[in-house]
């Protein structure tokens, strides 16, 4: 603490980003300042703080900071190194849901409209879709109201042959040159206002429709137009009648109780109210700067409203700078005092704390399960230090045929999904797992001490599904490779026996134990991981040989079929139209296709 002291006079009047190490030298809290001198000793000054901030300050061994030119550099700058190190006591996006949209890719010169998740430039998006509101049946509405394409199929100069899509009166086919770019475009702009709120023309469309259906006694049509037409006063009924009907907005709400926090996220469209979303917020932040963080955080994967109306103490000015620096996009951060957008406010209040009212014990049980099942993990195993970053690694192959590697990974407790990693083995013959893993481990810890390991961080704990020939195995490459400074540790399965290396006989935990709970998550996940991999390689290698047998149906129409359909069973289930309509097959082809399965089953 000597050392902190003098660091804490050596800190400048300047902005920038501050980062709190534990004593295993892990970056345990990020976070950014105006004065990093006036902030950074705010810490470790006898002043009140709240239980998560004690927590955290308690745990803190040294500290570096970063200056910047400005706090909107900082802001950016903590939002990068976040993302980068996932700190124990900041907020992370963990249990972040992103809800769909309908895409529609602009920049093409007959634009296709599909349901995405992801905002990508070059597109305009509408959505999100959510309570209630089926984005893929909003599609489907737009695909039978105005004909626009839903395919990715490539637009080019040679005509191709038109897809199921054109007969059925879907798609005007622009793909086949049967329809020009001026007439495809007013259809393009018709549906582009329908998802912008004009609903008339759609609801006139499925109206004569469901009459024309019922008088024809084709019921089960009448009755998905209808089903459609609810859906459209599904979307009607969220109208927030004060509201403008340009408004796109989101309104964002804080609550704290000193350990845990919610926020709580309104989202607006075109003054619908789509719906609502509620994340956890864990951290040691002020009120203000929780809320800065978490925005930097939620836009890298959301689409950013026109208007984001929030709490008082927001750091309005800030976030304005910052969206337009980052994004090229002037967005008004608002505070509002009286008027609608409070008491849009207050809804979003009262929903999150609804959520932390409900959700403090589920969260504790959640620390319980993860920070706290490390720590204890630490002691009953003895190991040389907390084990935050944990790597499980499995092997999964048929007779040694399409053999796979896989690395999960789990930051404090929690599956961390962005930093899984797979391994087709190439050094192996046969059915040899111990081999196997040697392989995979020797490719890992290859990366070590590289620049790769900015991307591929040293684990704590490395953990082998298997007994003790696995742990053998790996043991031997650890030597080999001079490792010393990571712990190692294998899980059986039958008995859930754990495995050391500074025993001779295994651990067994008590079933109901939250540390055993936690490594057979790994461990199952792992083995779910290779066993993805491995179905996916293998079912593609299959579907590659049986197509094989077919007269015909040579390398590139080979690789148009799996590019189409996937698997061996959706060609086989396909109709003949469906087949043909699949570039560079012939209907004759298709048929030969559909024959062959049929003798085959």
């Amino acid at each position: 603490m000597n050392e902190i002291q003098e660091k804490l006079k050596l800190l400048p009047d300047d902005p920038g980003v501050y980062i709190m190490l534990d004593a295993d030298k892990n970056v345990i809290y990020v976070g950014k300042a105006r004065n990093l001198k006036n902030r950074v000793r705010q810490y470790f000054h006898a002043s009140v703080k709240t239980e998560k901030v004690m927590a955290m300050v308690a745990n803190i061994a040294d500290f570096y900071y970063i200056i910047t030119k400005s706090e909107i550099d900082a802001l950016a700058l903590e939002n990068n190194l976040i993302k980068k190190y996932k700190p124990k006591y900041n907020i992370l996006l963990k249990d972040d849901k992103t809800y769909p949209y309908i895409r529609v890719h602009i920049s093409e010169k007959y634009p296709a409209f599909s349901v995405s998740r992801k905002l990508k430039k070059g597109s305009k998006y509408f959505g999100p879709y959510m309570g209630g509101v089926r984005v893929k049946d909003v599609l489907e509405i737009v695909n039978m109201a105005f004909g626009v394409r839903t395919c990715a199929v490539a637009v080019g100069e040679k005509p191709k042959k038109p897809c199921l899509e054109y007969h059925i009166g879907r798609c005007p086919a622009p793909c086949a040159h049967l329809c020009t770019e001026e007439a495809y475009g007013e259809r393009v702009k018709r549906a582009m206002r329908f998802l912008d709120g004009d609903e008339g023309e759609v609801e006139k469309l499925l109206k004569e429709k469901m009459t024309a259906f019922a008088d024809a006694e084709e019921f089960e049509l009448a009755l998905d137009c209808k089903n459609k037409l609810d859906m459209l006063d599904k979307i009607k009924l969220k109208r927030i009648t004060s509201l403008n009907r340009d408004m796109n907005a989101d309104v964002v709400a804080y609550i704290s109780n000193n350990i845990y926090a919610a926020i709580n996220i309104l989202i607006i469209r075109r003054g619908i109210m789509q719906g609502a979303s509620t994340f956890p917020a864990e951290n040691a932040s002020a009120d203000a700067e929780a809320v800065s963080t978490f925005l930097t955080q939620y836009y890298a994967n959301h689409q950013i409203p026109d208007e984001i109306v929030a709490q008082d103490f927001v750091e309005d000015k800030l976030l304005e700078d910052y969206f337009r620096g980052k994004y090229s996009k002037n967005v008004s951060v608002v505070l509002p005092k009286q008027g609608i957008r409070r008491q849009l406010v207050e809804m979003a209040e009262s929903n999150a704390r609804e959520y932390l009212e409900k959700a403090v014990d589920k969260i504790r049980h959640k620390e319980d399960m993860t920070v706290n099942a490390c720590k204890r993990l630490q002691e009953v195993l003895h190991l040389s230090r907390y084990p935050r970053r944990m790597e499980c690694y499995d092997i999964s192959n048929i007779s040694g045929v399409d053999k796979v590697g896989s690395m999960v990974v789990f930051l404090d407790g929690e599956a961390d999904r962005q930093s899984y990693r797979r391994f087709r083995i190439k050094t192996v013959e046969g059915a040899n797992d111990f081999a196997s893993l040697q392989e995979v481990l020797r490719r890992r810890l290859a990366k070590l001490g590289t620049e790769e390991e900015e991307r591929f961080e040293k684990p704590d704990l490395v953990i082998i599904d298997g007994g003790k020939g696995q742990l053998s195995a790996v043991k031997e490459i650890f030597d080999r490779e001079g490792v010393t400074d990571i712990d190692l540790i294998s899980l059986a399965k039958r008995e859930e026996e754990i495995f050391t290396l500074g025993k001779k006989e295994s651990v067994v935990l008590d079933k109901r134990d939250y540390c055993l709970q936690m490594l057979q998550r790994i461990r199952d996940e792992a083995h779910r991981f290779a066993i993805t991999y491995f179905r996916n390689i293998h079912s593609k290698n299959a579907l590659s040989s049986v197509l094989t047998e077919i007269d015909g149906v040579g390398k590139a129409r080979r690789r148009a079929l799996m590019d189409r359909f996937g698997t061996l069973d959706r060609i086989m289930r396909a109709s003949v139209e469906e087949l043909a309509s699949v570039e560079g097959i012939s209907r004759n082809i298709a048929q030969q296709i559909k024959d062959y399965f049929e003798e085959k089953l």
